[in-house]
């Protein structure tokens, strides 16, 4: 009888659709807030970190826009991390990782070091925490999947309404580099998210034996024949390279990229990510160029971030219940979102800069709401983990562009509104690519 191994026997358990998921939700909920709600927040620090050290628009967003771009080039090592390690150890690492950035980014001396420390570390920190969490999430959840990454994205708004005041004392009481050290202290809370995690899948191995109904398996002959003890050299490089990539497929499924589905909605994101992050970074300096006092500008962000919070829970409980096709409400909220910005240069007053804030929220709320579970319905929740990771890393050079495009047009034309006003066309064109989508589904 020939020599057999074993081999071990996967159990998938089925989404639960709640109980410990609820757990799963709030530790998402978190790691939004403290990844890209602290983003948000960030137009606090903007002008003060301007006037401290003498720079233009365009070189002061790339701090953000590092930190963004970042979150989506670390995403697929994110991914291919927690596949290997675990999602749990991944997530606490990059939240002490984000927290390190932060705290060194206090003690900068050039903005090349606030890149360094704020941007690259912080935001591969970010990558390390979000990935992983979001894709634990969609494990949890199948049918209540819309309805529960709407609740945990609601973090970003919540984190974005609570500090931004919070910062602002911070800078006018203290300076910049005390809010960073501020920063640097709430980032560790990451690693208590990331303990929150366990895993839904569970492997079983059980023992040899054609009695508990194992597929046995014959070790290669070359192994096994008295007259030789070695396999032939191009039988082990054979069985090298297959199990190489067997295990570069487990973790990173890079098939994606063949498909022309998943690749036209990455194109909708890296489109929508030139837009996405702008106007958030510019809606305090918009004000303050206006005449309107600190603490009110910084006002309009804790607005934008209610109503964001409004958008995403209610727009996240229409897409739940399925009533319309979610390709086209997320069609439509972009549309909306582009609107919005364009006529963003005709708010000029405190009420109208209000309303502006207020519609913006919504809108853009409605839209975060369920892109990333549109990225399920294109690809397949077996291969989120994959996908997302893919699509973060496309999506990045729209985050890592956005914000200098934008400071670029408003070192240009000496006016912020005009930041705004190249987001807004951004966000247009992502809505076209969605048609293409739709247009290929039917």
């Amino acid at each position: 009888m020939e020599p057999c191994v074993k081999r071990p026997v996967g159990r998938q358990v089925l989404p639960p659709d709640g109980g410990y998921g609820w757990f799963i939700v709030l530790s998402t909920f978190l790691v939004f807030g403290l990844t890209f709600g602290i983003i948000k927040a960030f137009g606090v620090f903007f002008v003060e970190i301007q006037q401290h050290f003498v720079t233009s628009a365009t070189e002061c967003s790339w701090i953000t826009s590092i930190a963004v771009a970042t979150i989506h080039f670390g995403a697929p090592f994110g991914s291919a991390l927690s596949a290997y390690f675990s999602p749990r150890s991944v997530v606490m690492f990059g939240g002490l990782l984000s927290a390190v950035g932060m705290v060194a980014g206090a003690y900068a001396q050039s903005l090349p070091q606030l890149y360094f420390c704020v941007g690259f570390l912080s935001g591969f920190g970010y990558a390390l925490t979000w990935t992983p969490t979001v894709t634990t999430l969609g494990w949890y959840f199948n049918r209540r999947r819309p309805l529960a990454n709407a609740l945990s994205s609601t973090g970003e708004c919540i984190i974005t309404f609570l500090f931004t005041p919070l910062f602002q004392l911070f800078v006018d009481q203290y300076s910049w580099r005390s809010g960073l050290l501020l920063l640097g202290g709430l980032q560790l809370h990451l690693c208590v998210c990331g303990a929150l995690l366990r895993p839904l899948t569970q492997t079983k191995e059980t023992r040899l034996g054609e009695e508990e109904g194992l597929e046995l398996e014959p070790e290669d002959h070359a192994e096994t024949t008295p007259d030789s003890k070695f396999k032939p050299v191009s039988a082990t490089s054979e069985r090298t390279c297959f199990d190489f990539k067997r295990r570069v497929q487990r973790y990173v499924d890079y098939s994606l990229i063949g498909s022309a589905h998943f690749m036209v909605y990455s194109m909708f994101g890296l489109f929508a990510a030139l837009g996405f992050f702008a106007p958030a970074l510019f809606l305090v300096p918009y004000a303050r160029s206006l005449g309107i006092e600190e603490y009110r500008s910084a006002a309009l962000l804790s607005i934008s971030a209610a109503l964001d919070l409004t958008g995403r829970l209610v727009f996240g409980w229409v897409a739940n219940m399925r009533l319309i096709k979610m390709v086209h409400q997320l069609m439509v909220t972009v549309l909306l979102l582009g609107t919005v910005l364009l006529l963003c240069p005709l708010a000029t007053t405190f009420g109208q800069l209000v309303a502006f804030s207020a519609g913006y929220g919504l809108v853009f709320g409605a839209t975060v709401s369920i892109h990333i579970t549109m990225l399920a319905e294109v690809v397949g929740v077996n291969r989120l983990g994959s996908a997302l990771g893919f699509f973060m890393l496309i999506r990045s050079c729209g985050g890592l562009l956005g914000p200098p495009l934008a400071g670029l047009f408003i070192d240009k034309m000496g006016d912020y509104s005009s930041g705004f006003l190249m987001a807004g066309v951004a966000l247009i064109v992502s809505a076209f690519c969605l048609l293409l989508l739709h247009q290929m589904n039917r």
